[in-house]
């Protein structure tokens, strides 16, 4: 029986690359003065690709950027403080992220969220979504001491949710902070598909938000006997 549905957070419910490119363009604009040397396709393809994901925190980003186009008169400080304060404004959620969320919580799911990422941050950036309220849990791995894809921030997840792992699933875009960290702790693994990895290998594979919540009811009556990933 499957009690808990659980979540990842960038890549998953917010679509970070679509995010990012937003918030660049529109810190191009407010500090255009500073960059007006520089081409705002070029320097939104190059933080793109300095930011590798996500995987590589802003402080590092935005002095790369500094150093490689020669900006002299604001500091990197300067720009990686406006980004903390201001990427909210530039969240982007997938397709059918609410109503699939609300489908959930009518039948009564218990829902969490999982996140890597810095604690106000990250939490501002889920009320900004405007979807903190549909979970019973949400743990952030700095307020939380500990980290996908390691088992115990997973288990703290479950416990809060009083929960057992076979009776939870997992969604997550990343193989291993998300899939194989949820598999290892016994929970049903479901890989929310993405451009950046490839051969996942999980039970199944949700190409759309909309569909997550056939996909529980097929797997609430079949189990997982129909894994090795199952596209949905």
């Amino acid at each position: 029986m499957i009690k808990a549905v659980l979540f990842d957070f960038d890549g998953t419910l917010l679509d970070r690359y679509a995010s990012v490119e937003k918030f660049i363009h529109s810190q191009y604009n407010r500090f255009i003065q500073y960059f007006d040397h520089i081409p705002q396709d070029k320097y939104t393809t190059r933080f793109i690709e300095l930011d590798a994901h996500g995987y590589v925190w802003k402080d590092l980003v935005y002095q790369q950027l500094i150093k490689e186009f020669q900006i002299t008169k604001i500091s990197w400080k300067h720009l990686f403080n406006d980004y903390v304060d201001n990427f909210k404004d530039s969240c982007i959620p997938f397709p059918h992220l609410y109503t699939m969320l609300e489908e959930l919580q009518k039948k009564e799911f218990r829902l969490g969220m999982i996140t890597n990422g810095f604690g106000q941050f990250q939490m501002n950036n889920i009320e900004a979504l405007g979807i903190k309220s549909y979970f019973d849990t949400i743990l952030i791995s700095e307020w939380e001491g500990c980290k996908k894809p390691y088992p115990t921030i997973f288990r703290r997840a479950l416990m809060h949710l009083n929960v057992v792992a076979r009776e939870s699933i997992f969604v997550g875009d990343h193989p291993v902070n998300d899939i194989k960290a949820a598999q290892s702790v016994g929970m049903v693994a479901i890989w929310k598909k993405s451009d950046q990895f490839k051969h996942v290998e999980a039970e199944f594979v949700l190409e759309d938000l909309s569909h997550l919540p056939r996909l529980i009811e097929k797997i609430k009556k079949n189990g997982t006997r129909d894994r090795n990933g199952f596209n949905f």
